[in-house]
């Protein structure tokens, strides 16, 4: 940074120009603000207000998102129970065995009963001892019986009665219906309706006049075999039936043909599925309650964190706090943590900076008064040699505030580079080498002697920014150079201690006054030898070195060194850095 003495008229002019122009445009923004808050008042209004962040319980999309993805695992095992294909299946291949055992058993009665021989000498079954053996065999047990001779005609029909009036068809009622039906029958019908594994049974069809060839079960029996059936009527109804051959010593006299609804499937299954929905309704109920207990222990607790973060962020003064949740032990504790943690920070930041500027404030201050002090007293005096010494200090606090400016820009922009910066692995021996050889080519001659011990087989290396970390070091040096005398040592030492590689910088000097090891590091803090003219450091060294170290999480502290005697030997100042993983 370049400064003009106070005889460059040019210099002074140029500098007022530019705190003009500064000052100029720092108007114009505030106009152009004031321009854009009158075209559009609400805008700046929304910007200052914080976000609605309350929500109610359905309309938050944590909540939404669990209670759909818990319904969901709950409907998607449920929905293939209410299937059950296979117990269906089972319910009727056991109501078809029960039909086939109780048919062999009418056939064999048939065929000891119902058989006369013809003159010929062929036997046939008599239809009218067919129709009464009937009628005393399947009485209240709600089963059809057909009986069809060998040439297919039917010859018996159980629910046809024959008397003085001819034939009459006697039909079995349905089942009572409910009047009405409540809702959860409702949603129990509108379910059944999208449940699949509804079979494509035949359709079951009986025509005026019945013979052997309508029924795929009759032809079978006719030769000789069992075999069952299942159809549906146009109510979608089940129909079971079974044919068996009436024999008579192995020769098939016809076929017996026992058909029956199937209620009592369709019951059987409706009941399971009944009793799996009630089980899921219930389910359901619970997995509601636990959802909206989970979303609340989740979704309240960051809807608070939320808006005491808006109420810290736009309110005003320091009331307001972040929610203290750390006794959960989640993760939900450690964002409250974070964020309680995070404002701490932001709060000490904003303190540090604050009294960053007062510090700042004021340290200019004093060479500003000395400056105008001068200035105006060189205007009234005569005398060269006083207007020589007048401008001798006038020249002495330009650069006093050339040195000021300098530190305390370099220090604002520390935390920003700092942040921003990628981390290299620095060899801290090679640097420590680096530094003292410049110090010993530049004051070899009227500079003190330089000791440097290490250790070859020692991996010195650390984590961090090679030119802040050479900052440190350079601010060490300097300051044990400034406080040794001619004849004295700089003692550097740099050793690894576990994970952490610990630097230290000794000096033959006077010593850190009694009190003083923390405060040597305080911003604008100076402690310098006897006969130093007044002015010549701003008091940041050590502060700046002290923000580098602890940016890369290490600690900088001061000492003394003592004899036996407790006598003071010199100051000594040690640097302890994380080292790289990779170990020695």
């Amino acid at each position: 940074m370049t400064v003009e003495s106070e005889g460059s008229a040019g210099g002074w002019f140029g500098l007022a120009g530019r705190k003009a122009a500064a000052v100029n445009k720092r108007q114009d923004k505030r106009q152009d603000k004031r321009q854009d808050k009158r075209q559009d008042p609400g805008a700046s209004e929304a910007a200052a207000r914080p976000l609605p962040r309350s929500r109610r319980r359905w309309r938050s999309p944590l909540t939404r998102r669990i209670l759909t993805i818990n319904v969901l695992v709950l409907l998607i095992p449920v929905l293939g129970l209410l299937h059950l294909d296979q117990y269906r299946q089972s319910l009727i291949a056991a109501e078809l065995d029960a039909l086939r055992i109780q048919g062999r058993a009418f056939s064999l009665s048939l065929g000891s009963t119902a058989v006369v021989a013809t003159q010929v000498g062929d036997e046939r079954l008599l239809p009218e001892v067919t129709r009464n053996l009937m009628r005393v065999l399947l009485v209240d047990t709600g089963v059809r019986a057909r009986i069809f001779a060998r040439s297919g005609e039917l010859l018996a029909d159980s629910f046809v009665l024959s008397g003085p009036g001819g034939k009459v068809q006697v039909m079995a009622l349905p089942p009572e219906q409910k009047s009405g039906l409540s809702l959860l029958g409702v949603l129990y019908e509108a379910v059944l309706k999208w449940v699949p594994g509804k079979d494509n049974f035949p359709i079951y069809r009986e025509d005026r006049v019945q013979k052997a060839v309508h029924y795929e079960e009759v032809g079978g029996a006719l030769a000789g075999e069992s075999p069952g059936m299942v159809r549906v009527d146009r109510q979608g109804r089940l129909v079971l039936s079974i044919a068996v051959p009436v024999q008579r010593y192995r020769q098939v006299l016809g076929a017996l043909m026992l058909s029956k609804d199937g209620a009592d499937v369709d019951a059987a299954v409706d009941d399971r599925r009944r009793d799996i929905l009630i089980v899921c309704g219930l389910a359901f109920a619970v997995t509601v309650l636990l959802s909206f207990y989970l979303a609340g222990t989740i979704a309240r607790p960051i809807r608070r964190l939320a808006q005491a973060a808006d109420l810290v962020r736009y309110g005003k003064g320091r009331q307001f706090e972040i929610p203290d949740f750390r006794r959960r032990g989640d993760e939900i504790g450690d964002l409250s943590d974070a964020l309680r943690s995070m404002t701490e920070a932001l709060w000490t930041r904003m303190d540090a900076i604050e009294a960053f500027a007062a510090d700042v404030s004021h340290e200019i201050k004093n060479p500003l008064t000395s400056l105008r002090s001068a200035v105006e007293t060189v205007a009234r005096v005569e005398d060269p040699d006083q207007q020589r010494r007048l401008m001798s200090i006038i020249l002495d606090d330009v650069h006093r505030l050339d040195r000021l400016i300098s530190d305390i820009s370099d220090a604002s922009r520390l935390d920003a580079e700092l942040s921003r910066a990628q981390t290299e692995s620095i060899d801290v021996g090679e640097l420590l080498r680096a530094l003292v050889s410049l110090h010993e080519t530049v004051d070899n001659e009227h500079g003190p002697r330089f000791v440097l011990e290490m250790l070859d087989h020692q991996n010195l290396r650390v984590p961090g920014l090679e030119d802040r970390l050479g900052q440190v070091f350079r601010n060490l040096i300097t300051n044990a150079i400034t406080f040794s005398p001619p004849d004295g040592q700089i003692r550097l030492a740099a050793q690894r201690q576990g994970d952490e590689i610990e630097v230290s910088v000794c000096d033959d000097g006077p010593g850190i006054p009694e009190g003083k090891l923390e405060a040597v590091f305080e911003r604008f803090y100076t402690e310098r030898p006897a006969g130093e003219k007044f002015g010549t450091h701003s008091g940041l060294g050590l502060s700046i070195s002290k923000q580098i170290v602890e940016a890369h999480n290490g600690t900088i502290e001061a000492e003394n060194r003592c004899d036996r005697d407790g006598e003071v030997l010199g100051a000594c100042f040690v640097v302890t850095l994380p080292a790289e993983e990779s170990g020695v």
